[in-house]
This record gives C-alpha cells, sequence and structure tokens, in this order.
C-alpha cells in the first residue's frame, strides 16, 4: 500500500523513514512548515540519527497540501493538537482526502480522533499510540531516540471492532517496519493509557526542563507518579474507560522508560523550549476535563497545568531579561 505523512516532524519522520528504510514501502510527505520543506529540498531529503550518531541524509518527497497530486491508501497524521484543525482543513480544501482513504494516528493528548471523523468514515479510522522517543532538532533533522527494535506502539480501530484487512496490512507494514505494533481492543482505554502516561513525564520534565534520565534520578518521582496516576485511574473509572494497564504498571513504566530514554527530553519539553504552545490542556487537562465531566476534580491535575501555563507566560520576561543583560 501507499501512504501519506501528514506533518513532517519528529514522529512524521520517525515512521515515514522506518517505513521507507526497513520495509521498503511507498510513503509520501505532506507538510506545511514552510523551513521545513525548503530545507528537505535543499539537502535532498531529511537528516537521520539515532541517539545523536550515524548522521545522514534519507531522501525523501515532500509536499505543501496545494502542490501534491497523489493518492495514497492510508494517511498517516501527526501534528501538534492545537494546529490540527486547521491542518485538516488545508488539507481538505486542497483536495487530497478521498472517500476510499484509511487515516491512522497516534498524537500526544486526547480530541485529534473528533477532528479527523470529520473528514473520515469512522470505520476507516485507526487509532494509534506510540511509546516511542523522537526529537527533531532542527528543520529536517531528526534524532532517533533509543536502542534499534525498542520501538512499541499500540493501535484500534475507531469503531472498536475487529480489524479488517486494510487495518492488518497496516498492522503488517508497521511490524516490517519494525514500529512494534500491538493490537489492542478498545481506542478509548489505549489511548488514555499514554495519556496519563504522558501526563506524568511530559509535564514533570517539562516544568523542571531535564531529560527523563534526569527526572528518574529523583527518588520521589514514583510517589509523585503515584498521586497523578491515581487521580487519572480514578477520573477513567467513573468515566466508564478502562486502561489497557493497572495503576502499577503505569508507575513501573515511568522507571523504565525513562531510563531506557534517559537523554531524551519529551515532546512537551521541546515545544515549551522553543516559545511554542505546549499540549498540556489535551493531556493533563484532558484528564482534568473528565473529571470535572464525571464529579471528580483531579486537583494535582489541574495544579499542573496551571503551572505549565505560567511558565509559559515567563518566557516573555525570560527573553526581557536576557537582552537587558546583552546591552547592559
Amino acid at each position: 500500500m501507499k501512504y501519506g505523512i501528514i506533518g513532517a516532524g519528529a514522529m512524521g519522520y520517525r515512521f515515514g523513514v522506518m517505513m521507507q528504510e526497513n520495509a521498503g514501502i511507498n510513503v509520501d510527505f505532506i507538510d506545511t512548515w514552510e523551513p521545513n520543506v525548503e530545507k528537505v529540498r535543499q539537502q535532498g531529503g531529511v537528516t537521520v540519527s539515532r541517539d545523536h550518531e550515524d548522521r545522514h541524509i534519507v531522501p525523501i518527497n515532500i509536499y505543501y497540501p496545494e502542490e501534491y497530486n497523489g493518492h495514497p491508501d492510508v494517511w498517516i497524521i501527526f501534528k501538534k493538537q492545537m494546529q490540527l484543525a486547521d491542518e485538516l482543513q488545508r488539507d481538505y480544501d486542497a483536495g487530497i482526502f478521498h472517500d476510499d482513504q484509511y487515516v491512522f494516528s497516534a498524537m500526544n493528548g486526547m480530541g485529534h480522533f473528533e477532528k479527523i471523523a470529520q473528514y473520515f468514515h469512522k470505520d476507516h479510522i485507526i487509532c494509534g499510540t506510540a511509546m516511542i522517543a523522537t526529537r527533531l532538532d532542527a528543520p529536517a533533522d531528526v534524532d532517533f531516540m533509543g536502542a534499534v527494535d525498542s520501538e512499541v506502539m499500540h493501535m484500534a480501530r475507531y469503531n472498536n471492532e475487529a480489524p479488517d484487512e486494510t487495518t492488518q496490512q497496516v498492522f503488517d507494514d508497521f511490524k516490517s517496519a519494525r514500529l512494534g505494533p500491538v493490537y489492542a481492543n478498545d481506542w478509548k482505554g489505549m489511548c488514555m493509557s499514554k495519556v496519563v502516561f504522558n501526563a506524568v513525564c511530559n509535564t514533570l520534565c517539562t516544568m523542571f526542563e531535564m531529560q527523563m534520565g534526569q527526572f528518574i534520578e529523583y527518588p520521589g518521582v514514583p510517589e509523585m507518579a503515584r498521586q497523578l496516576f491515581n487521580e487519572s485511574f480514578d477520573t477513567c473509572e467513573r468515566a466508564g474507560i478502562r486502561l489497557i494497564e493497572s495503576r502499577q504498571e503505569e508507575i513501573d513504566s515511568v522507571t523504565t522508560i525513562s531510563k531506557a530514554y534517559k537523554y531524551h527530553y519529551p515532546s512537551m519539553y521541546q515545544d515549551f523550549s522553543k516559545g511554542r504552545p505546549t499540549e498540556v490542556d489535551y493531556i493533563n487537562g484532558y484528564i482534568a476535563k473528565i473529571g470535572r465531566e464525571n464529579d471528580y476534580i483531579c486537583r494535582t491535575h489541574e495544579f499542573l497545568i496551571h503551572e505549565v501555563h505560567m511558565a509559559e507566560m515567563m518566557r516573555k520576561y525570560h527573553h526581557q531579561q536576557e537582552n537587558a543583560i546583552q546591552y547592559s
């Protein structure tokens, strides 16, 4: 099958390049970030490394939506939650969506599948999560974090039915690409399991501007994680969402994954450090929203949301201080 990647960022590059290089699959990339597109065209591809080593250029096909006339069987979408609605509308206006196409997404946070369902039939939507750490260090410059074959991802159909022929082919292609796919029975429980993990590691690492290996050095992390996970699980239980991992498995995964990706800065910090809005409202905020809808207040999550937004606000003052020092 032919695939199109919407969003040539850290994870879009990770999936597309691994599908090309490991499985020989035909992939096109669609992106709207001009510095990224033009850098790919200038250097003849995307610069790829793994854990800061073996930097090399991988040739890829990249297009703006308005100039694309291909017809992939499956779209793979990796955009920031805040950008998704505008991206989907632009792609739709460009005429690149077709009724026969399937779509897969493993974006961080929650709320994206409802947006995607406005453009694709629910039977053609494949939900995913990816426990795969990747950094976009500059336009067309991506770093795959973690050892080879450490990739793990989950997928489930949006209608929660058994895999159909196309979904099975997507699974097989991901397996050939060595992306580590695993089937799940319920998309919402699958996705929320990743959200509650990110609500601990991504948010706390961002607050203290640290790598995951530095984060797990602090002996109080398991207890901090337990407090946040307990709120998350209590919320999901009230909402009738059954996560695919237990409370203790989630707590244990913080240690395991933080050690495995010790040099990784989570995606929320990558956005924060570059002056972009974070996805905290789609991660901790989504958990808190579900809680309030079910008469439960996630006090710690709500506190962290305010802390992240306060830190975002303070960037303008830090910038002013840096300018003052520079010209003093």
